[in-house]
């Protein structure tokens, strides 16, 4: 037998633009992913259902310290929904609670879908990873137990009809942090007084970030270490939608040591800071009305 080799972890800092298959949850893609990189810290931008594909930003190293700014960012799906059947879980893997026939035109989805974009409620489903005294619901909803949940309020910025067909309706939607997609299915579904259900789900956006640049597993895994270290992004590609401000000398020394620089006029909320083009920090205006340092990040030069 041959001996285990023990695994050689490195400083890796960067951001990686994955495309998460289906089957998979986004825990097991980040320490797959982690693993070819040999990255010695790494995080994800929020989780993907393991029935969904699509945009999985990872981060390693100093971009962990930005994962969180995500969490934040409006997303973009393409969704796939199936009409006449209704699932206890709004998605393919719940368990069918009610059918019918389905008599629906074009012209029905077209007036449909207008109710749903804007800001609307969400009742979240049992189905979830939300808790309640401390269990997340889906262990409750495994044992028959429904309770009731407060809606949500959530933000829908545009429904587009992709494709309708039979029982087969597509769509792409742009929406807020915190929606359920596999409600909205349901909700639609009974807008339209068939029900329907969740049968795919692909995420193509998630902030400014696209599945353009993103790369799959498999593509990883054939590529030798100097190549699919190409793929990996600059810790600010988390950063690109903040405003931007260089500092230098003293002012650069002052704000890597926690200590306030001067906050150009008609910026405002956090702001990037860079010296010499290299990422050095995020700050935020503060007392004196002077920009303080938020998160500083020290990046090896190759990596920068």
């Amino acid at each position: 037998m041959q001996p285990k080799v023990k695994k050689t972890w490195k400083q890796v800092d960067g951001v990686l633009l994955l495309d998460k298959p289906v089957g998979m949850t986004s825990n097991d893609a980040l320490q797959k992913a982690r693993r070819l990189f040999s990255a010695a810290k790494g995080g994800h931008t929020g989780t993907l259902d393991p029935l969904a594909s699509g945009l999985l930003p990872l981060c390693f190293g100093e971009a962990t310290k930005f994962s969180a700014d995500l969490l934040d960012a409006d997303k973009t799906y393409e969704a796939e929904l199936k009409l006449g059947v209704t699932t206890d879980s709004g998605d393919a893997e719940g368990q069918v609670t009610a059918t019918a026939a389905v008599h629906v035109s074009e012209s029905d989805i077209f007036n449909v879908l207008p109710r749903f974009t804007g800001d609307i409620q969400q009742v979240p489903p049992m189905h979830s990873a939300l808790k309640r005294d401390g269990r997340p619901l889906y262990e409750l909803a495994r044992q028959g137990i429904e309770v009731e949940r407060a809606p949500r309020a959530v933000t829908i910025h545009a429904i587009e009809c992709l494709g309708f067909a039979g029982d087969v309706l597509r769509l792409r939607v742009k929406c807020s942090k915190g929606t359920y997609i596999r409600v909205l299915a349901a909700d639609i579904g009974a807008a339209l007084g068939c029900g329907a259900h969740l049968t795919a789900l692909r995420r193509t956006e998630v902030g400014d970030l696209s599945l353009a640049g993103a790369v799959t597993l498999v593509e990883l895994e054939a590529m030798d270490e100097a190549v699919r270290s190409v793929r990996l992004q600059p810790v600010d590609a988390l950063l690109q939608s903040l405003p931007r401000i260089d500092v230098a000398g003293d002012a650069a020394q002052r704000f890597r040591h926690g200590n306030p620089v001067d906050l150009p006029a008609g910026l405002a909320g956090k702001i990037r800071v860079y010296e010499n083009d290299r990422l050095i920090g995020v700050g935020e205006p503060g007392r004196e009305g002077r920009l303080w340092p938020k998160r500083l990040v020290q990046l090896a030069d190759n990596l920068i």
